[in-house]
């Protein structure tokens, strides 16, 4: 893959990029239309592919927060296109990276030497190159090093590119301009704190010490004094991507092992520490060849406020689901349901969330839950098509839910999807056990 010597970093380069890309959109709209006259039944597959090249291939350019965004809806399975899934999964480890001499200047801007004068060893060519940084091995002191590098200008284009990806967002979503700042502004939030790499630093310490009581289950060491803003050096740690492994054969006790591990590291986060790693894809899991879970990418930590975690998860009991009057008031604290619903718009968005919140948290209702269920899929793969071909859902308002609805769904969409990979049976309360005992738990 070609490396970069420059990346566009200014809001002008930027959206200029961006505006080609629309232009190719629009070319592929009447290159559709044109066939559609000849062939009525023409569907909409080669359109989408189409496009999602065309997307990707202007994002994958500009790096930075356009690109993390294309990461994020590549998990979102059943609410894209397949077109656009596979080809934004690319994001996650598949990018243009860094040429050497860019590499260089980094190194000497943000620790005041090249690379070759701080490691025994440096690989010019990265191993890995993502939305928001790229990743080179090194060589200290008889250590294996991995050096994750921040692409220039991604921390000071944030704000800009999230304005210029925002129209294609609401449209994709039938969200309301003026009613969505707060997810944009908490994506926003979260970006800005994925470009510090000193936060990430001692985020992934404080994370990785309290984790590693969980068998099963281990993390790099991380180095204060080769790391900067945007330099952050860790043990290199060997294993296969979680996607990779995944795709080969493996036995059911392996997958449940792994599974189990995966399912207790984001349960005890949630329940005992309140904060969680909000990045749960693929990328950012590693298998060893002891097959043992490595978790590798702390940079997206969530923190979960009281006043949400308590009604979020009491909505996960089945009793709660059940209580009508219990239920309506949980979604009222959560801002599902708002003042301003019409009496229509309260029992339809009640009906909507009691269906999906009773399909989504049924791994809750049980001591045991086998992620690998066709037919629980089947159920979300069902309501997610319903629901995207209501017609009366899109004349509505379809801003609903607190700002940590965005970071809370989007890691248990993730958290799913990795257990279907593993095709994993788990022990849902067994991250009791490693909790504090005077912690309460909600569920």
């Amino acid at each position: 893959m070609k490396s970069l010597d420059k990346i566009p970093t200014s809001k002008l380069e930027r959206a200029s990029k961006l505006v080609k890309t629309g232009v190719k959109i629009g070319g592929n709209y009447a290159k559709y239309y044109g066939k559609k006259l000849v062939n009525p039944d023409l569907d909409k597959e080669e359109l989408n592919e189409d496009n999602a090249a065309d997307i990707y291939d202007g994002l994958k350019s500009l790096k930075g927060s356009a690109l993390k965004v294309a990461q994020m809806l590549s998990m979102e399975r059943n609410l894209l296109p397949r077109a656009y899934v596979e080809k934004f999964s690319l994001s996650q480890f598949s990018v243009p990276p860094l040429s050497a001499p860019l590499v260089r200047k980094t190194f000497r801007k943000y620790l005041g030497k090249y690379p070759e004068d701080i490691f025994d060893e440096f690989e010019k060519d990265s191993i890995n190159a993502a939305s928001i940084g790229q990743v080179h091995r090194a060589q200290l002191d008889g250590k294996s090093l991995a050096v994750k590098i921040q692409y220039p200008g991604v921390a000071e284009s944030i704000g800009s590119d999230l304005a210029l990806v925002k129209p294609i967002a609401l449209k994709m979503f039938n969200l309301n301009a003026k009613d969505s700042d707060k997810y944009f502004k908490e994506v926003e939030h979260k970006l800005t704190e994925e470009t510090n790499y000193l936060l990430e630093l001692a985020q992934s310490k404080e994370i990785t010490e309290a984790c590693s009581i969980i068998p099963g289950l281990s993390f790099p060491k991380y180095y204060e004094d080769l790391s900067s803003e945007r330099i952050l050096t860790m043990d290199w740690m060997t294993g296969q991507h979680l996607s990779e492994f995944s795709e080969e054969g493996f036995s059911e006790e392996v997958g449940n092992r792994l599974g189990q591990s995966l399912w207790d590291f984001y349960m005890y986060q949630i329940h005992g520490l309140r904060k969680v790693h909000a990045d749960p894809h693929p990328g950012n899991f590693l298998v060893s060849p002891e097959e043992e879970l490595i978790a590798i990418d702390f940079g997206c930590i969530k923190v979960i406020p009281n006043e949400f975690y308590e009604p979020y998860f009491e909505l996960a009991r089945k009793e709660s689901l059940e209580d009508e009057e219990f239920f309506t008031r949980k979604l009222e604290e959560l801002e599902i349901l708002v003042p301003s619903d019409s009496p229509k718009e309260r029992e339809y968005f009640k009906a909507l969330f009691h269906e999906m919140l009773s399909l989504f948290t049924s791994p809750f209702q049980s001591e045991e839950f086998y992620f690998g269920d066709e037919h629980f899929w089947a159920q979300i793969a069902d309501l997610s098509q319903r629901y995207s071909q209501d017609d009366q859902l899109k004349k509505m308002n379809g801003n609903r839910g607190s700002k940590h609805f965005l970071y809370m769904n989007r890691t248990f969409f993730g958290l799913y999807n990795l257990l279907y990979d593993l095709n994993a049976r788990v022990e849902v309360n067994r991250f009791r056990q490693y909790l504090e005992p005077a912690v309460e738990v909600a569920i």
